[in-house]
């Protein structure tokens, strides 16, 4: 089955380039186009697809008020935020609104394919060049909720050892598979331990899983190399 997806922004071009790239691709579908945020959410709800590439600045509304909506309106999209602009306000105001992704618009043809490839599957998505410092600065902001009143030893109380190993290793960003692989366990084990996470913690998804294990300082950012 295909991977449907909404491209938002209010550049014709950029769009259509877009297009190209995912349509190309045999397990990707792209089900609609929007020039500004409003019709992005119309086309979100009327589409209901799997994700939505969302340019941040468009007028009127912009990607980030657009993406508040979507989530609002009980769209199960994920949302991939899209922009020129490498300023980690972006980051958090995005992750903040519900988005599950952020990529640079240079982001190359396979990388961006394989980028609505991972966020459909629910894993997080950030730039690599965002990545470290978002991490870096995410010390007391926790996106999507209140700050956490538990502590690291707290977290045993709510999580079993398994459960906290995989917290740890989702907030290293690896991948279902490659948790499965280092813990010797099946992929299926691994993603019922993350929707029990999830679900423990009341976090919408792995980015926010992320960022709490760090706000919590389950784990750390590594010093500088």
């Amino acid at each position: 089955m295909s991977v449907t997806v909404v491209i938002a922004d209010d550049q014709a071009l950029v769009r259509e380039g877009f297009r190209m790239i995912l349509d190309a691709r045999e397990d990707i579908e792209v089900v609609g186009e929007a020039s500004d945020g409003a019709e992005a959410v119309e086309m979100a709800e009327r589409t209901r697809p799997d994700v939505v590439l969302m340019d941040v600045r468009m007028p009127d509304i912009d990607g980030i008020e657009a993406t508040e909506r979507i989530v609002a309106s009980g769209v199960s999209a994920r949302i991939i935020i899209l922009t020129t602009y490498d300023l980690d306000e972006y980051v958090f105001t995005a992750l903040r609104a519900g988005a599950s992704g952020f990529l640079l618009k240079d982001v190359r043809p396979n990388e961006l394919a394989e980028a609505v490839r991972v966020v459909s599957r629910g894993d997080a998505l950030l730039a690599p060049t965002i990545t470290r410092r978002l991490l870096d600065r995410v010390s007391g902001s926790l996106v999507g909720r209140d700050a956490p009143s538990q502590r690291i030893e707290d977290l045993s109380e709510e999580l079993t050892e398994r459960e906290l190993e995989i917290l740890r290793f989702v907030a290293l960003a690896l991948s279902n598979a490659e948790i499965a692989d280092r813990l010797v366990i099946s992929e299926t084990t691994v993603k019922s331990h993350v929707s029990a996470v999830l679900r423990k913690l009341g976090l919408r998804d792995r980015v926010q899983a992320v960022v709490f294990a760090y706000d919590v300082g389950l784990v750390r950012p590594r010093g500088p190399s």
